[in-house]
């Protein structure tokens, strides 16, 4: 992205009375039931006083509460004109209205031009997620197939993040299982090698792989540098489109060695070709020769929601799609929505030679010039209207209005449980929030706490936590465990988010245990001035049978729900959720342990010097008990080093 000069402008008022009572959820329209007070007046004028200084340059704004975090990143062409038409309050619809009265400051960051500041919107719109921005979930990258190009031998192998090792690059692919099924393709076809270049080094005879005809197996010899070679050519052959040719040379080969009774040579070339002719069958749509290396987006509104579907092809062959729903504004018309998506979506991915699309988004012109920019090269933003690309268009869009409405399917089935939940719970209403926390150790070693969340979506995993026991506790003392987690929680919950206004509080709280957990718990938040979250604890029933399971509430008996209640189904998920992700976390931690040498602990000792004490003493046992004349028999090891081990050893 070209250089751009960049102006803060910080304008607060003090002295505003901030009122967070109504604070909007991500991507929904914010309401309150009074949006003309104080609040909205300081909004107003902390906009007026930042008009008479903004110029009439293109560049990016920032909308900021009273934490410095931005509710919203707009572009403008002129930033001047663009930020009066706030301060028009008349003009503005609610969402807009709430908006002004939450802004506090805001920033400005002045650019060379509309195709600059579109490029800055997009990305940070993607990097600080603003509430009222239209806001696209993404927190994977997509993968890629490798062929390396660093080794003698080159290696096929799934790639995902920076492009920094030598070789080629073929994607993207919507899912892993899709690279994965190439790469077992290109295996069977062109016989090249995917173990890693140290298992290549260390092998002395083939592999099952070469056994199965999946690899022509050079790690020993069976086959020159110089033949691997070729196989490499025709395998980027393939994935640069011309699988027609190689196809053909493969079929003339065949022919050739059955021709010279080479009969052995003919059979290893007919497997090939069926591998490749079925990696031909598997493309759900063979586009070669119309749509060489496109992506085509489609989009779906309904109900005020909006499903977008992505579609990569490659070469004339389609890797696979994926589905995005935007949190939006129900407000937000789909170009508007479009148009955001493309933006954000390629702020950090490669832009393809054309870019098809359901609907024209708004600002289209503009956007395929920034696209072109960043891509350095020409790009196409068209709408289909006739031929294999309107074709196309069409089944992506029928893929776009079945997921949505599978989504919304999902959405009103999980709106109806935790519904349910909050019936069995007496809760005020349903939870938006709900964390779930379980324990995992082997008699106190290697203790971990974990924590998972759910909300109307299912599982948010980004929010997942884990937390590494930390005081010396009795072996196994679960609620010595469950109150560190949980202190550590909401006491960094009170510091970084005392008003409870940014969506991180739960509306719910699920304890794996019975009533011990549930009153260490109780004591922990009532030390922290905490007494108005609801909390439950999920105890096992009876021989651990799934299905009788004991609710405990403070305060209240115990009781059980319904052996059939879709409810207890869904709160035995959770359970099953945290469980698995403690015992994960801890198996992992073990491992590590298990891994770990008493010398890592030792102060100057780097990797170096102990592989020469472990060479030297053959274990770090026996270095534990080397004196300080031993020690220095060892290369590299000075007096003050020596004097350090022994004294890490013998500190009594």
């Amino acid at each position: 992205m070209p250089a751009h000069e960049s102006v803060a402008l910080t304008l607060k008022d003090e002295a505003a009375d901030y009122d967070d009572g109504a604070a909007a959820s991500p991507g929904a329209q914010p309401t309150s039931p009074d949006i003309e007070g104080s609040d909205l007046a300081a909004g107003l004028k902390t906009l007026q006083d930042a008009v008479k200084t903004l110029s009439s340059s293109p560049g990016v704004y920032r909308m900021c509460d009273r934490r410095g975090d931005p509710i919203y990143v707009g572009k403008a062409r002129n930033l001047r004109r663009r930020v009066t038409n706030y301060t028009q309050l008349e003009r503005l619809p609610n969402r807009l209205r709430r908006m002004v009265a939450e802004t506090k400051g805001l920033e400005v960051v002045v650019t060379n031009s509309e195709v600059e500041a579109l490029l800055l919107e997009s990305n940070l719109i993607k990097r600080f997620q603003p509430r009222y921005n239209v806001l696209l979930r993404d927190d994977k990258s997509f993968p890629y197939i490798l062929l390396t190009a660093d080794h003698d031998f080159a290696q096929v192998a799934k790639h995902r993040g920076a492009h920094r090792r030598k070789g080629d690059y073929f994607g993207p692919f919507a899912s892993a299982q899709s690279v994965n099924r190439t790469v077992t393709a290109l295996e069977k076809a062109f016989l090249l090698r995917s173990c890693s270049d140290n298992v290549f080094e260390n092998r002395s005879r083939p592999c099952l792989l070469y056994q199965i005809k999946r690899c022509s197996a050079p790690c020993v010899g069976k086959i020159d540098q110089d033949g691997y070679a070729a196989l490499v050519a025709e395998a980027k052959a393939f994935l640069f489109g011309e699988s027609r040719r190689i196809q053909d040379e493969l079929a003339s080969s065949m022919q050739e060695a059955a021709e010279d009774l080479q009969f052995e040579r003919a059979a290893k070339l007919r497997d090939r070709l069926r591998a490749l002719s079925a990696v031909q069958a598997h493309q759900d749509v063979n586009l070669q020769g119309e749509i060489e290396d496109a992506d085509v987006i489609a989009a779906f509104a309904s109900s005020g929601q909006i499903g977008v579907q992505v579609f990569f092809y490659r070469a004339g062959r389609n890797y696979g799609n994926r589905a995005y729903f935007p949190r939006h504004d129900k407000s937000d018309e789909i170009e508007e929505v479009l148009g955001s998506f493309i933006g954000q979506f390629y702020a950090d991915k490669p832009v393809p030679r054309l870019v098809l699309v359901s609907h024209e988004p708004v600002d289209q012109e503009l956007l395929t010039e920034a696209l072109s920019t960043k891509a350095e090269r020409k790009v196409q933003l068209l709408r289909p209207q006739r031929g294999v690309k309107r074709d196309v268009m069409a089944n992506a869009s029928r893929n776009a209005r079945e997921a949505l409405e599978r989504r919304q399917a999902e959405s009103s089935t999980q709106r109806k449980l935790l519904d349910g939940v909050a019936e069995a719970f007496g809760l005020a209403g349903p939870p938006e929030r709900i964390e779930v926390y379980d324990n995992s150790h082997i008699q106190g070693a290697n203790a971990v706490g974990a924590m998972v969340v759910a909300g109307p979506e299912g599982f948010i995993k980004k929010s997942y936590r884990k937390f590494n026991i930390k005081t010396d506790t009795a072996p196994g003392d679960d609620y010595a465990m469950m109150r560190e987690v949980f202190h550590r929680r909401f006491s960094r919950a009170l510091k970084e988010d005392p008003d409870r206004d940014q969506g991180q509080w739960p509306d719910l709280v699920l304890i794996d245990g019975g009533k011990g957990q549930l009153s260490a718990v109780e004591e922990t938040l009532t030390e922290l001035g905490i007494d108005d979250v609801p909390l439950v604890a999920i105890a096992k029933g009876p021989d651990r049978n799934a299905g009788r399971e004991q609710f405990f509430l403070p305060g209240t008996p115990a009781f059980q729900m319904p052996e059939r209640d879709p409810v207890l189904y869904y709160l035995q998920r959770l359970r099953d959720e945290v469980h698995r992700f403690a015992i994960g976390t801890h198996r992992a931690k073990r491992s590590a342990a298990i891994k770990k040498s008493p010398l890592d602990d030792v102060p100057g000792i780097g990797p170096r010097r102990k592989k020469a004490l472990l060479m030297h003493f053959g274990s770090a046992r026996s270095v534990s008990r080397a004196s300080v004349a031993d020690l220095l028999g060892v290369e590299g090891i000075s007096e003050m080093v020596a004097q350090k081990i022994y004294d890490h050893f013998h500190h009594e």
